[in-house]
Order: structure tokens, then C-alpha cells, then sequence
């Protein structure tokens, strides 16, 4: 079995489901052009590798976890612009999560506990925001300018046998020095937000 260390997004529509029912052609074609024209040029532009869709969802590989962030930032940066004009019930608002963490290549997909991880701190972003794992803070916290702030404690299940708690943290808009100046906790996840 191979594995490699990865850092992993993931990424879902909030709502999708209330989109797909109000307009199924429209949400699908603007998810679509989306992708096209924000998404998936962000992520080439930072060596990111889209893993699969999922309907509303993507997993990306990136080799750099500084790369991932960035991505992210620069995702939920240009959607938020794209957003601004539209009608609140046709904004197609992203949630984020990235996980610095061990893979199991199997073939073209990857699996295994970095990439459930990966899904769960998605669930815990607010829309339009990014949760990150501490391990890819510990990564990014002194080679990018974004801030960061403490969610605190998190459970998410890993598995259908375990159940792990993650220390979180949120950020605080142009608050960088905070997240530098206090000492953090062991093994945290973090939320980036991007407005």
C-alpha cells in the first residue's frame, strides 16, 4: 500500500441541495462556470491536483500545505467578489477544510484518515470561511500573512470507531499578531476565513 504526506481540501456548496431544488439547470451551470473560471485556475496556479467531484463537493491534493492555504484564501476571495452581484438566493457560497496528513494512494484517488479529517473540518468552516487543521498551522503560521483565531474545542468523527477532539482556531481579520503572540494549544484545528 503506498502513501504519501499531503496536504488536502476539501470543499462544498453551502446549501446546494436548497439551490438544486429552486433551479437545478441554473445551479448546475453556474457551479460549472464557476469552477471553470475561479476554482479550478486557482488551484492549478498553486500546484494543486483536483483528486475527484463529488456533485457539489472537491477534494484537492497539494503538495505544499503553504499552497493549499493560499488556494483557499484566493478561492474564497474571488468567489466572494463573484457573489457580491448576485441575488442572495443564487450566490453559490463556498465552506473549506485542509488537513496536512498521511494518504493512501489508490490509483488516481486518495484515502484514508487525512482526507476524512480533510471532510470534517469542511463541516466545521462557516460559509464563505476555511477550517484548517493545527497541523497545517504549524505549517503556515510564519510563511503567510492570514490570521488566525480559536474556536476551541471541536469533536469530529474520524471513523465509525473513533471520535477525535480538535482544538480550533478561527481568524481575526488583520489580528496575525494575536494568533503569534499566544502560546497555542496542542494538536488544534484552525478556521481561516477569507473576508
Amino acid at each position: 500500500m503506498e502513501r504519501r504526506l499531503a496536504a488536502i481540501m476539501a470543499t462544498d456548496v453551502v446549501g446546494y441541495s436548497r439551490l438544486i431544488r429552486a433551479d437545478e439547470e441554473g445551479t448546475l451551470v453556474a457551479l460549472k462556470a464557476l469552477r471553470a473560471d475561479l476554482i479550478d485556475p486557482r488551484i492549478a496556479e498553486r500546484h494543486g491536483r483536483i483528486v475527484k467531484l463529488m456533485g457539489d463537493g472537491m477534494l484537492v491534493e497539494f503538495p505544499s500545505v503553504v499552497d493549499a492555504v493560499h488556494a483557499a484564501m484566493e478561492t474564497q476571495q474571488a468567489v466572494a467578489e463573484y457573489n457580491a452581484n448576485l441575488a442572495e438566493d443564487k450566490r453559490l457560497v463556498l465552506r473549506i477544510g485542509i488537513n496536512l496528513g498521511d494518504v493512501v494512494i489508490d490509483g488516481d484517488d486518495i484515502q484514508g484518515d487525512g482526507v476524512n479529517v480533510a471532510a470534517r473540518l469542511e463541516g466545521l468552516a462557516e460559509p464563505g470561511g476555511i477550517c484548517v487543521s493545527w497541523a497545517v498551522y504549524d505549517q503556515v503560521r510564519d510563511r503567510t500573512n492570514f490570521p488566525f483565531e480559536d474556536m476551541g474545542e471541536q469533536q469530529v468523527k474520524r471513523s465509525e470507531e473513533h471520535t477525535s477532539e480538535l482544538q480550533s482556531r478561527r481568524n481575526l481579520v488583520c489580528r496575525l499578531l494575536l494568533a503569534k503572540h499566544t502560546p497555542p494549544p496542542p494538536r488544534s484545528s484552525l478556521l481561516l476565513r477569507s473576508h
